[in-house]
């Protein structure tokens, strides 16, 4: 549950640029991403992509992560192929962790424009982030290991 969780505060951080609520970055920063205005579809999109993602984490931990639930048409009742499965989670695993790095990297790199109070709460925001990676590795690790290993039988 808690990698489903990471991207929340990141999400709505960005939800609250979208709507223009000033979270400590300087007016040019608005403007460079087009918010609020047509820029704002694209920081829309992309905090419900990120939180579909996140959310299909815990497909690894539930019922409908083995078996492809009723409102999948052609797929229902079928059992989900474990190396599809695993091999996406890794990959998103891989994916998010090298983000985290590149973002913590920059961060502390740049330059930013807004206020020092913008730049601390961007950085807390986006911080859970950083644990995404890694807890969709322990968890795909624990989905493999659950969803290949035979039950010993009963003496």
């Amino acid at each position: 549950m808690a990698a489903a969780l990471t991207n929340v505060p990141s999400a709505l951080w960005r939800l609250a640029i979208a709507v223009g609520i000033p979270v400590g970055l300087a007016r040019s920063e608005y403007e460079v991403m087009g918010a609020p205005g047509w820029g704002s579809l694209a920081l829309l999109g992309l905090s419900v992509a990120s939180e579909v993602l996140a959310f299909l984490t815990l497909g690894l931990v539930r019922s409908w992560g083995e078996i492809w639930p009723r409102r999948i048409p052609y797929l229902r009742g079928r059992r989900v192929p474990v190396l599809a499965a695993t091999t996406a989670a890794a990959f998103g695993a891989f994916a998010t962790t090298t983000y985290g790095v590149l973002f913590v990297y920059t961060t502390f790199h740049a330059e930013m424009e807004g206020s020092a109070w913008g730049t601390w709460l961007m950085n807390v925001l986006y911080a859970p982030l950083l644990l995404w990676g890694p807890l969709l590795a322990a968890v795909t690790v624990h989905y493999y290991r659950r969803r290949t290993t035979t039950e010993p039988a009963p003496a």
